[in-house]
């Protein structure tokens, strides 16, 4: 494995790549989630690229960038054993200027759920997705395969309409969520938790059983299932919880295969989120 901090290394590291890249970017403190994305990018490509940048520009005011957990030394052990071909770690410094263009998300589903609570999260997360999408696919004859994990629905959602609205020559590729074994979606902010809120945090996936359980008795109805899924959350503050189709428009029934349901909770001063698509 190579590990390269500048652009210009990486562009050197790659210039003879002539076969499929996969490309697996991450804020490190990597986790079987994290894992689960290299992977599949190792069984789909000839070569495989991973990112670790802490990215300041989606982290509003009084968010936990500077704690936000950093673990780079066990980040570069967990790649090398995963068969990364190069990890890039670029500086801040690398990747930002003073002054600079800016992408901003879209005026509707860029300001919904997420959107809402985090407004302006979703201009960083686009401006530094694209920046690293336009470095790695660099001079690339072939498409790059980007991947990107579903529990971040409408991130997932965003990136995929930044690709088609840019005409990048990349293809997203969407990966299904890794649990634990007591069903919590895997997640770098876990460790925040203690562990009564570790048991705590549990409902929100047992919430989504519980959506789940109603349309498997078709039970459709959106505010019957979250009526329900607010009865298992009783115990945590719920932020919001959204049913929604592909495209993030609020819909009365769920309709199956265009449905996804997305839960978001502060369990003490952690926040999560979690979600099922049916």
């Amino acid at each position: 494995m190579i590990i390269v901090n500048s652009i210009k290394e990486l562009q050197q590291a790659t210039k003879n790549f002539k076969s499929s890249i996969g490309f697996v970017p991450t804020m490190g403190a990597l986790h079987e989630g994290h894992l689960s994305l290299i992977q599949k990018a190792r069984t789909e490509n000839d070569k495989v690229i991973v990112s670790i940048f802490v990215n300041p520009t989606q982290f509003l005011e009084g968010e936990d960038l500077d704690k936000y957990p950093r673990k780079d030394e066990a980040d570069k052990k967990i790649c090398q054993l995963a068969g990364v071909d190069i990890l890039f770690m670029p500086s801040i410094d690398m990747m930002y200027e003073k002054d600079e263009l800016n992408i901003t998300a879209p005026a509707i589903r860029g300001f919904i759920l997420e959107g809402s609570k985090r407004a302006g999260h979703f201009d960083g997360v686009l401006q530094i997705v694209m920046k690293l999408l336009n470095i790695v696919s660099y001079n690339r004859p072939s498409k790059l395969r980007a991947y990107f994990g579903k529990k971040d629905a409408q991130q997932l959602s965003l990136i995929t309409q930044m690709v088609k609205n840019y005409f990048l020559n990349v293809e997203i590729i969407p990966c299904d969520i890794v649990r634990d074994s007591n069903g919590l979606a895997l997640s770098s902010r876990n460790v925040y938790l203690s562990k009564e809120e570790r048991t705590k945090a549990l409902s929100l996936s047992r919430s989504l059983k519980c959506a789940s359980k109603l349309v498997m008795q078709n039970k459709l109805d959106s505010d019957t299932i979250i009526q329900e899924m607010q009865e298992v959350l009783r115990e945590v503050e719920i932020e919001y919880i959204a049913i929604v189709n592909r495209e993030f428009k609020q819909i009365s029934n769920v309709i199956i295969g265009n449905t996804i349901i997305l839960v978001a909770c502060r369990v003490g001063d952690t926040r999560l989120i979690d979600n099922i698509w049916i």
